[in-house]
């Protein structure tokens, strides 16, 4: 019983025990519960706290005076309108970035483009005027809001900020949308130009009057009212620099190109010879004439087409699309002409330069004549007055070089010296067209800068002048001979030549029929002069005085034959062998002097065998000695004389008024054969 009531005892201990550790846990639980919600409530009393000046300042306005409230509504209402207005504003240019900023939308409707891109220009006008303004009048209303103490401080200076920056002038009122709009603009423009630029194929143009295959630039009016459109567009907004600065390198690099096709590069070809320089000269007269009539007349019309309303943007554009194709490049060459070693070719080649130049000088004046082309113009100049200046030193000095040719020994073999056949065919040609009126032009501009006066029949008597100079120089010439035959010929030669080369042209006109026939009756007379006192000697060493054919005078007769036949061989063979290395230029001549010269042997030897032949035994072993020709054979050996033979080139010297003597294929006189 003791031990039940124990037990029991125990259980109700336990659970007493068990009850309080529960109690104890509530209490922790209750306790952890309330601190959690005193933070809470902290935290809240921190937020009431922070929130206590901002509903302080929200009721401010409601603790201000009455009349202060009732002029701020009205004064708010007045700014906000124009805020509101420049907002909307806003918004409708953010509605056009779609499609102003489309890839293709440019290219497939430029004029819809165009009239969304000049909505966008209006609204940016309209932005800018108002803009300023409007931020202006909510200015004044945050002060006035301020300055009353009708809203927080911190707002209102907050506000002040933000305004003051809007009131700033500003370039991206639409965030870049209309550079973007030009930049989409600037790329059309490149690519029509582009895409009507291509290379055109061309021919070498064979004279002015056929222009090759080239006509106005292929850009069709639809692609040049494109690019004016866009032009305007790009101009009203700045940009007219990037537009040309585009077209010169689209054209210009088109132009460039074209002329390629032509092989130009003989205008780097820098060389001293003018002679090495002529067929350039001549490529570069129609080359010339091409670029400027044919090239670059279609180019400037373009340039006014595309740029119409802006003269200036033409001339620069223009000059740029000049100088890509190379015209300074073609005046360069013409400088390097004038650079050249001087020499008559040279003032051929100088009055060719004058000639191109001359005929292109209106052409000249109105594509290069404004302000942006002053390099193309400052070297035309200086090139004009090259050319005139060398062209007119030249041909002063022709005169005097030909009388210092007196001097100089004659050809060796009796023929005509080069100067003379130069002389002639030079002066002639300087008498031909075009010569003689582009001489008279450059000789009249020269002397006018001296305040002279030239004309053509100066001209003439200049070339008279050289001419009779040159005929002075035959007499000194055949002087210089030691062998009067060889002077003979030589005189012969020399003067046939000069008459047949001036008769029918225009310096044998000039001269005069009668000038001309005293040259034509020198020659007979030297021609006559010369057999006379060579061949003519050899006839009467075949005599038949003396020589007896009876019985009793036949060995007598037969020692004089022999006698004779030895001295005619010896001289014969000597007069052969020294006039075989003589030359008669014109070949009716030399055949005809040939003629005479058998006629005075051939018809004397043949009878002189004919009769006293058979009285040289023909089985005696020393007959080779005095019978070593035939009649035949002396007529095909006589009838070979005098051809001509190739000459060195050179074979003249030229001697300077400084006393220094060069070559004549450098110097002043040169070959026929070089003269066009």
């Amino acid at each position: 019983m003791g031990m039940m009531d124990q037990e029991d005892e125990e259980k109700m201990g336990m659970a007493r025990l068990e009850a309080a550790r529960r109690a104890l846990r509530a209490g922790v639980e209750t306790s952890r519960a309330l601190t959690r919600a005193l933070g809470r409530s902290g935290t809240k009393l921190e937020e009431i706290q922070a929130r206590l000046p901002a509903m302080e300042a929200s009721v401010r306005p409601i603790r201000a005076p009455r009349d202060a409230l009732e002029g701020a509504g009205g004064n708010i209402d007045r700014a906000v309108a124009p805020a509101a207005a420049v907002l909307k504003v806003f918004d409708a240019v953010h509605g056009l970035e779609p499609p102003l900023l489309a890839s293709s939308a440019v290219a497939d409707d430029l004029p819809g483009y165009l009239a969304v891109m000049s909505r966008l220009e209006e609204a940016l006008r309209f932005l800018g005027d108002n803009c300023g303004l409007a931020s202006q009048w909510l200015a004044d209303i945050v002060e006035y809001l301020g300055e009353r103490s009708l809203a927080d401080p911190r707002f209102v200076s907050d506000l002040a900020d933000a305004l003051s920056d809007l009131k700033s002038p500003s370039d991206c009122l639409d965030g870049g949308l209309l550079t973007a709009a030009l930049d989409i603009l600037e790329v059309e423009f490149r690519r029509l130009l582009v895409e009507h630029s291509a290379p055109l194929a061309m021919r070498e143009p064979n004279s002015s009057s056929d222009p090759g295959s080239i006509t106005a630039p292929r850009i069709p009016a639809s692609a040049v009212h494109k690019l004016g459109l866009i032009l305007d567009r790009l101009a009203a907004n700045g940009r007219v620099g990037a537009c040309t600065a585009a077209y010169a390198d689209a054209r210009g690099d088109t132009v460039s190109a074209s002329l390629r096709a032509l092989g130009l590069d003989y205008l780097q070809d820098l060389a001293e010879d003018a002679q090495a320089l002529s067929p350039s000269v001549e490529r570069w007269g129609r080359h010339l004439e091409f670029t400027v009539r044919h090239l670059l007349e279609a180019e400037r019309k373009l340039c006014v087409a595309v740029f119409e309303r802006r003269p200036e943007a033409v001339s620069s554009c223009f000059a740029e699309i000049a100088s890509r194709a190379g015209i300074l490049e073609f005046l360069k060459f013409g400088r390097a002409v004038c650079d050249a070693r001087k020499d008559p070719i040279k003032l051929l080649r100088l009055l060719d330069v004058f000639n191109s130049l001359s005929k292109l000088r209106m052409d000249f004046n109105r594509l290069f004549g404004g302000k942006a082309c002053v390099e193309i113009q400052t070297r035309t100049r200086e090139l004009v007055k090259k050319v005139v200046d060398g062209s007119v030193e030249i041909f002063e000095e022709l005169l005097v070089q030909v009388e210092l040719q007196r001097n100089m020994p004659p050809p060796t073999d009796g023929g005509v010296p080069r100067i003379v056949s130069f002389v002639a065919k030079y002066c002639n040609q300087l008498l031909a067209d075009p010569y003689r009126s582009v001489l008279t032009q450059v000789l009249v501009i020269h002397r006018s800068w001296r305040k002279e006066t030239f004309n053509d029949k100066m001209l003439v008597d200049a070339l008279l002048n050289i001419v009779k100079a040159l005929e002075a120089n035959f007499e000194a010439w055949s002087k210089a001979y030691e062998d009067v035959t060889l002077s003979y010929l030589f005189m012969m030669n020399t003067h046939w030549h000069f008459f047949k080369h001036l008769k029918g042209t225009k310096m044998g006109e000039i001269l005069g029929d009668e000038w001309l026939r005293e040259h034509e009756q020198y020659k007979d007379y030297y021609s006559a002069v010369f057999l006379r006192e060579s061949w003519g000697t050899l006839a009467p060493l075949l005599s038949r005085e003396g020589i007896i054919l009876f019985s009793k005078g036949r060995a007598t007769a037969r020692d004089l034959v022999k006698q004779r036949l030895k001295s005619f061989n010896a001289n014969f063979d000597e007069m052969y062998q020294k006039q075989s290395a003589w030359i008669i230029s014109d070949r009716d001549l030399q055949q005809k002097t040939c003629h005479l010269v058998v006629q005075a042997i051939v018809p004397v030897y043949r009878s002189f065998m004919q009769n006293y032949g058979p009285l040289v035994d023909q089985q005696d072993a020393s007959a080779n000695k005095y019978v070593k020709f035939t009649a035949e054979g002396l007529d095909k050996m006589l009838s070979t004389l005098f051809l001509p033979k190739p000459r060195r080139a050179g074979s003249f010297q030229i001697k300077h008024s400084n006393g220094k003597i060069t070559s004549a294929m450098t110097g002043l006189y040169r070959s026929t054969s070089t003269l066009k």
